[in-house]
């Protein structure tokens, strides 16, 4: 999968901007606060339906602007091995839109997400280590929407019969509508607990092995699921049936895969508290690196990665060691920013294309 031409209206400090990447290395350089980040806003915006930097509502839309354009061309692989050519687009206000995909209207954003897969490391990155868990649950869901196409009915199926359990634990509902609503959350929460245990371990050892060679002092055992519950003692019917008098008071629902989690297992230390910022920021780049190895087995292509401020999230070791592993995968397009070109790329004499960032304009 690699983006052919992107354009960008009214995204931050862009009123109108536009370029067309190599397949390969692309470099957008240029000074802090230029607008090197919000290139790759745009494509993650495409592929996740929000920036890695908040909503849309707060701040993505140019002051002035009524909303925010992105259009993406790209090619990617079909089914028979031959290459498709597609193209996306997304209007935003911050809070209604409108999308096209292929020529014709969007009605759900999850047809665009779908469509364009991106996989972004850039400084809040290391919160999916060392962050809450909502960071960690997002990082299961986002991969397994792209991988599994019966996982979005489950989610879809769950996240509905716990906002109907939730509203009728506040309003005092009567113990048989919430009996109806604990089979249903439970049927889909068994469902969806075992989708993520079982791409959680699939990541596991590709993340094991990427951490190995990305660095020499840390290593990572295993990935353990924590599914939201104590599944090996009951199941979610069960635990959801001993919560229940504790969820009325607390007018919602305290168990099952909403609550979900997973660490990583590093021997030697007691958890990811024990992470140095550098060691937490190594650990989740080799995870983001397991989705986007995975996805490329899965689906015959890998996603589009994206690396913003390269030089100050890793030192130079650390950066060549990326590069490397990253570049020497067939077909990979990756994006760079930085304030100048990253000394692992000049040292190693890396083929690149660069693009300097400017006040609102991108040039070569």
């Amino acid at each position: 999968m690699r983006v052919t031409r992107l354009v960008l209206r009214d995204l931050r400090r862009f009123q109108a901007a536009e370029l067309e990447p190599a397949p390969g290395l692309n470099l957008l350089t240029g000074a802090n606060g230029a607008g090197k980040t919000s290139v790759l806003e745009a494509l993650h915006l495409m592929a996740y339906g929000r920036s890695f930097r908040g909503r849309v509502r707060d701040g993505l839309v140019r002051d002035g602007a009524e909303a925010l354009e992105v259009f993406v061309e790209w090619e990617q692989t079909d089914a028979g091995g031959g290459t498709r050519r597609r193209r996306g687009g997304l209007r935003h206000g911050g809070q209604a839109w409108t999308g096209r995909l292929d020529g014709a209207d969007v009605a759900h954003l999850a047809e665009l997400c779908a469509a364009l897969a991106v996989v972004t490391f850039e400084p809040g990155s290391h919160a999916l280590v060392s962050g809450g868990a909502e960071h960690r649950r997002r990082y299961l869901d986002w991969g397994l929407f792209h991988v599994e196409p019966d996982f979005l009915p489950v989610w879809r199926r769950y996240a509905r019969a716990l906002k109907q359990r939730n509203a009728l634990l506040k309003s005092g509902g009567g113990h048989a509508q919430l009996e109806a609503w604990d089979r249903e959350l439970a049927e889909a929460g068994e469902a969806l607990s075992l989708h993520r245990e079982r791409y959680l371990g699939d990541l596991a050892a590709r993340a094991v092995a990427i951490l190995g060679r990305l660095t020499d002092g840390l290593a990572l055992a295993g990935v353990e699921f924590q599914p939201g519950w104590r599944r090996q003692e009951l199941s979610l019917a069960d635990a959801l049936l001993l919560a229940r008098q504790r969820d009325r008071l607390a007018g919602h629902t305290s168990v099952g895969p909403h609550r979900a989690d997973w660490r990583l297992l590093l021997p030697g230390l007691p958890g990811r508290e024990a992470l140095s910022r550098g060691q937490a920021k190594l650990a989740a780049l080799a995870m983001l690196l397991a989705q986007a190895e995975d996805y490329a087995a899965r689906q015959g292509q890998w996603p589009v990665v994206a690396l913003d401020d390269l030089p100050s999230e890793l030192d130079r070791t650390h950066q060549r060691r990326v590069l490397d592993h990253l570049l020497a995968q067939p077909d990979v397009q990756l994006f760079v920013t930085a304030t100048e070109p990253p000394p692992a790329v000049l040292e190693a004499g890396l083929a690149a294309r660069v693009f300097h960032v400017e006040q609102g304009r991108i040039g070569p």
